[in-house]
């Protein structure tokens, strides 16, 4: 019996407002500016990526660069793409761990 596999895509199961929300808030707790531009890029790619681009202000193939985590997008240009995309960034204080004195997402 032969087994197939597909390729696993972020982008299949970022189907709802809600997906994206919990899935960028998750990938920002980690804290790493290049997770951060391709889990854009993955919303972007869910999104219609050719169309967000003109909504920007950039070419496909420049923003797909720029949130493909190997690129280095400027917070401009993070700004502009989530404000396209319906959402905002937003800030809040790091809780730090009074034992370990380390600090903790969430």
């Amino acid at each position: 019996m032969d087994i197939k596999f597909s390729r696993y895509d972020t982008v299949d199961y970022l189907t709802t407002e809600e997906d994206i929300a919990a899935y960028l808030d998750a990938v920002v707790e980690e804290g790493e500016p290049a997770l951060i531009a391709a889990a854009l890029g993955d919303v972007a790619r869910a999104r219609n990526l050719s169309q967000l681009a003109r909504d920007v202000g950039m070419s496909r193939q420049g923003l797909d660069k720029a949130l493909s985590g190997e690129g280095n997008p400027s917070l401009s240009t993070v700004v502009k793409v989530a404000h396209v995309l319906g959402l905002q960034l937003s800030f809040k204080p790091i809780q730090v761990d009074h034992e370990s004195s380390e600090a903790v997402a969430g």
